[in-house]
């Protein structure tokens, strides 16, 4: 329980129409896309980081835990308040401060929609890359603090590459500022690149400068089926292998696709064993070059069905289904239990075929989806927790597809994070004194462990 005294501070610094403390308010901030929950004892709601100070001064003396909240939509339990203490949920800092083309950045506070990001930069024919599944509703501070990636992040790189420079609270209340409005900077230690997929362990980010980028010229989407799962992922690996780089490849399994069409009908190829969903932009005259030469890999691997999305309307329609999949899995059952693991694209086949092996082995569903082109791989089961048995197996399952990944040299996670849902398996792919390192910095910026305490550092 949290000190009465401290209560009363924290809420006279943001108000009582900012301040959630009852068990029916606080109920709906114990838990985010991911399976565990855990209550809060106070959800505080700052407009500014001279309010996110305060709190932080606060919560610092009286050795309150505290835990950064954006949307929600993490999918390994980052922000779930694992040990209480106040949930410090920025969806009130939501304003872009500015927008400047001419020297490629923007500046935005930490609770703004990526997708919204998108809406104002599209006039000024601008684009942030980073397109996490969940764009049209996670934050930006929640995408730095996951250092989230998606589908064109294979040709364009995650958010700690678009990351130019941001501000912080730390632990103690105090605020620092580093990085700059530059695209070129390398004066001193690259520290956003260290708060960048922290997941609030380190500091509460107050605002970031994001560098953007101009809107392509053209773009064009391919749907590839094929009648092996085996023959999609190997072209996948050719594609990469010969030196392409498309702006998305993703790959997805009958067992995917087919539960995608049930929702969406719009004519998903039900009877494939495996789909790309492929998109080249950039200049027009090298886009045609890109697809032919991409044309050629599909073709020598067995490609059943190649076709090209005619409209705006039939291209945005492929992504809304590829987008919609967690969603669509989610159900299927009372609970999903969904990864992100990475191995080298030329180890997507081997992995594709492990995925499948060790979901028969345990008798459970799989769908199988990947940001194929870097190796980021979405396997999904669905199944119910409460059934121990069942999830007895879904558990073991997800054991050996983590120890299975890090025997190709891939690694936990490409763009959800660790949170709760991987510190068990940091062994894995860390060794002992790359743990006891992350726990050293951990303690110089955070000596008492206030900060999003539990996870994975």
């Amino acid at each position: 329980m949290i000190n009465p005294d401290a209560i009363n501070s924290l809420k006279a610094i943001v108000g009582k129409d900012r301040c959630f403390d009852s068990p029916e308010q606080l109920a709906c901030y114990c838990y985010d896309a991911y399976f565990e929950e855990a209550m809060p004892d106070l959800v505080l709601f700052p407009c500014t980081r001279d309010e996110v100070s305060g709190i932080l001064k606060i919560c610092s003396v009286h050795k309150i835990p505290v835990t950064a909240r954006g949307a929600g939509t993490s999918v390994c339990g980052a922000s779930i308040p694992a040990r209480g203490g106040v949930v410090l949920c920025f969806s009130k800092m939501n304003r872009i401060l500015e927008i400047n083309t001419k020297d490629r950045y923007v500046i935005v506070e930490p609770g703004v929609v990526n997708a919204d990001l998108q809406k104002a930069l599209a006039p000024f024919g601008f684009f942030y890359p980073p397109d996490p599944g969940s764009m049209a509703v996670s934050t930006i501070g929640g995408n730095v603090a996951q250092n989230a990636g998606g589908p064109r992040c294979l040709k364009y790189g995650v958010t700690v590459d678009y990351i130019l420079g941001m501000e912080v609270v730390l632990a103690s209340g105090k605020v620092v500022r580093f990085g700059s409005r530059n695209v070129k900077d390398v004066t001193g230690y690259r520290l956003s690149s260290l708060f960048c997929g922290s997941e609030g362990t380190l500091g509460m980010v107050t605002s970031v400068i994001l560098k953007v980028l101009p809107l392509p010229e053209s773009v064009s989407t391919l749907l590839v089926t094929f009648d092996d799962l085996d023959n999609t992922a190997k072209a996948v690996a050719d594609i990469i292998g010969a030196g392409i780089l498309p702006a998305a490849l993703e790959l997805m399994d009958k067992t995917t696709i087919r539960t995608i069409e049930e929702k969406a009908h719009i004519g998903l190829p039900v009877d494939a064993e495996g789909t790309l969903l492929i998109e080249v932009d950039g200049v027009k005259e090298a886009c045609e070059k890109e697809i032919k030469k991409i044309t050629e890999k599909l073709e020598a691997n067995g490609a059943v069905n190649i076709e090209v999305a005619k409209t705006e309307d039939e291209r945005e329609k492929l992504w809304q289904a590829r987008r919609s999949a967690y969603g669509v899995f989610a159900k299927l059952s009372p609970s999903l239990y969904t990864e992100d693991i990475v191995v080298p694209a030329g180890k997507i086949p081997e992995m594709t075929r492990m995925i499948v092996d060790i979901a028969n082995k345990y008798k459970l569903i799989v769908g199988v989806m990947a940001h194929a082109g870097d190796g980021n791989m979405h396997p999904m089961i669905p199944a119910d927790k409460s059934n121990k048995e069942e999830w007895g197996r879904v558990e073991k399952a997800f054991d050996e597809i983590m120890a299975a990944a890090a025997s190709l040299n891939g690694t936990l996670s490409g763009e959800h994070g660790i949170g709760l849902a991987k510190t068990e398996y940091l062994p894995l792919v860390m060794d002992e004194d790359a743990i006891e390192f992350m726990g050293v910095i951990k303690k110089a910026v955070d000596p008492d462990g206030i900060l999003n305490p539990g996870k994975f550092v």
